[in-house]
């Protein structure tokens, strides 16, 4: 990559390149452990969702907390591909779930094949996962990977009670974001500090920036189903509102609705009775409360928490690139 070519790439492409031998170590790894001899179909659907060109943010943090603290193991590749399986069960799992039909730009690997395929695909991966995780000898580690796993799991629950009830509130929604997504996040980071021997104020500095930055994340994805391009983003506009899912600025609208506004929420949200025209309304009561610029400000708030969380780490160019990175999360919606 040439100095005007790395000037004009993304944080995580930086990133990417700064950590390309270990990614491609990481890469082979997932490749060898997704293999199955007596289930061909495994390896096909992970092979679907692996290769639509996810850009490993989860598993890069890992490899760069690791390479911060100068880490000249093969630890971290096993945690990176442990984070790495653990995402890619939740999608699995998720779009089941969600009923969606596109992931990635892609069609679901539910589509594809089935639901049983793709959960059952999902349980083999978190199966892998926990095995890679032992092979480090970290209790530790262990205990934080596999308690994100759960809390991943209890978010997505959470998601399920709160969906369709318009008394959820933004603390019910920051519960299911910091289960669903920032748990994954803040643990990848700390794992990888863990494993390069960083002092216990700088782990906790990077379980901070990944939680906060999974917070980030998680917003900005949101408002990007409400007002992103469905070419660059792989989903189709309007998807979580279809979906009935309460995020961050339709939870803002709602609270500041009038009767009829309400009376709107509560046909197309709450009793799921949608018809054609709805969402163009949605996204026009959203407009006129100002939800979106609303909550691209929480998003922002939560990538300077995480920025500033980088602060006490060592001067290193991955650190540059993380704090650039947390920037880049929000940016990606103006």
């Amino acid at each position: 990559m040439s100095l005007d070519e790395a000037k004009a790439a993304k944080p995580h492409e930086r990133l990417a390149k700064a950590l390309e031998s270990d990614l491609s170590a990481v890469d082979m790894l997932i490749r060898e452990r997704m293999a199955s001899e007596n289930a061909p179909r495994i390896p096909e659907v992970t092979a679907h969702l692996v290769d639509a060109g996810g850009k490993r943010v989860r598993p890069m943090l890992t490899l760069a907390a690791a390479r911060l603290f100068g880490y000249a193991g093969k630890d971290h590749h096993r945690l990176a591909a442990t984070v790495e399986f653990i995402h890619t069960a939740t999608l699995l799992h998720d779009d089941v779930v969600d009923e969606s039909t596109q992931r990635r730009g892609r069609p679901t690997a539910n589509l594809l094949w089935d639901n049983k395929s793709s959960v059952l695909v999902g349980d083999y991966l978190f199966a892998r996962s926990f095995k890679l995780m032992v092979e480090t000898g970290s209790l530790r580690v262990l205990d934080i990977l596999s308690d994100a796993s759960a809390t991943i799991a209890e978010g997505e629950v959470l998601q399920l009670t709160a969906a369709a009830n318009l008394s959820t509130t933004e603390d019910v929604y920051l519960k299911v974001v910091r289960g669903k997504t920032a748990a994954l996040f803040a643990a990848a980071c700390e794992v990888g500090g863990i494993i390069a021997g960083a002092t216990e104020d700088q782990i906790t500095a990077l379980r901070t920036y990944g939680d906060a930055l999974g917070i980030a994340f998680q917003i900005a994805d949101d408002l990007l189903d409400y007002g992103g391009d469905a070419t660059a983003t792989g989903k189709n506009l309007g998807d979580d509102f279809r979906e009935r899912k309460l995020t961050l600025p339709v939870i803002k609208a709602i609270t500041r609705a009038d009767d009829d506004e309400r009376a709107f929420w509560v046909r197309t949200i709450e009793k799921g009775d949608q018809q054609d025209g709805d969402l163009d309304h949605a996204l026009a009561l959203i407009a006129k409360h100002g939800t979106m610029a609303m909550t691209r400000d929480d998003a922002l708030g939560w990538a300077t928490k995480a920025k500033d969380a980088l602060d006490d780490l060592p001067d290193h160019d991955l650190r540059d690139m993380m704090r650039d990175l947390a920037s880049y999360v929000v940016a990606r919606i103006n």
